[in-house]
């Protein structure tokens, strides 16, 4: 992404309505399907919100992270205090069967990245019984100013990740629309407000009414998804598979 993107996202994560919904569903996916012992990777980590959040929530493993921008890098360093590598999703230096997890959220989608390339590398890294959890963007016609400017080259659906996942050799995979309740505003404000291909990406500072309002209604879908509620579409995809 472009440095200017990285900046705002280093300074919203924490309290975006979206990055705190992320992450409620990343510790739960994690808390669900642990994997196996062995370290936990973050694979393309940004700036660094979600190490930090999953070190706030108490995951007890070893972690290791990288982004593939030496800048992200580097605010992720200063926001988690560990050693966050620069490196490349589909060429990664670690030994086969390293992790006992992994997670990569919002990777596979951008312009860098070869999505089969980078499945085959991580269930080369993974352990046998690790667990991959990826969340990734929802829907082609869902392509906006936003994807520009963060770089998406593609949006994805449940059903073609899991395919994907098939072919690279992942088991169990478990694929769930979420950000269900409010793609109603996702669409007006995609395709309807904000129509100009030059125009911002979503990541901003919200006024607070309206972030505890579109957080409120993430949790309330998040407790519906969790009592087996699943949802037909969504802004984003989140997915669980093992490498057996």
């Amino acid at each position: 992404m472009d440095a200017a993107e990285y900046a705002l996202m280093d300074a919203v994560e924490d309290g975006m309505w979206w990055y705190r919904a992320l992450r409620a569903r990343i510790v739960a996916a994690l808390e669900r399907r642990p994997g196996g012992p062995g370290p936990l990777l973050d694979a393309g980590c940004g700036t660094g919100g979600m190490v930090a959040a999953l070190l706030a929530a108490g995951i007890v493993r070893p972690m290791v992270a990288f982004d593939y921008v030496a800048e992200a890098a580097q605010r992720a360093r200063a926001k988690t205090n560990l050693p966050i590598a620069v490196g490349d999703i589909t060429r990664q230096p670690y030994a086969d069967a390293t992790f006992g997890a992994a997670v990569s959220l919002d990777v596979l989608s951008h312009s860098s990245v070869e999505p089969r390339a980078a499945l085959a590398e991580l269930h080369r890294v993974l352990a046998p019984g690790g667990t991959l959890i990826l969340n990734l963007p929802a829907h082609e016609w869902l392509k906006s100013a936003h994807d520009a400017r963060v770089h998406n080259a593609r949006r994805f659906t449940a059903a073609g990740i899991r395919s994907l996942l098939e072919a690279a050799g992942f088991t169990a995979i478990e694929a769930r629309y979420w950000n269900t309740l409010l793609l109603p505003l996702m669409v007006i404000q995609r395709k309807i407000l904000a129509r100009n291909p030059e125009g911002a990406s979503d990541v901003a500072p919200f006024p607070p009414w309206l972030n505890v309002s579109l957080h409120g209604v993430t949790v309330a879908e998040h407790w519906l998804a969790r009592r087996g509620l699943r949802f037909p579409a969504g802004g984003s995809v989140l997915v669980a598979a093992t490498r057996p």
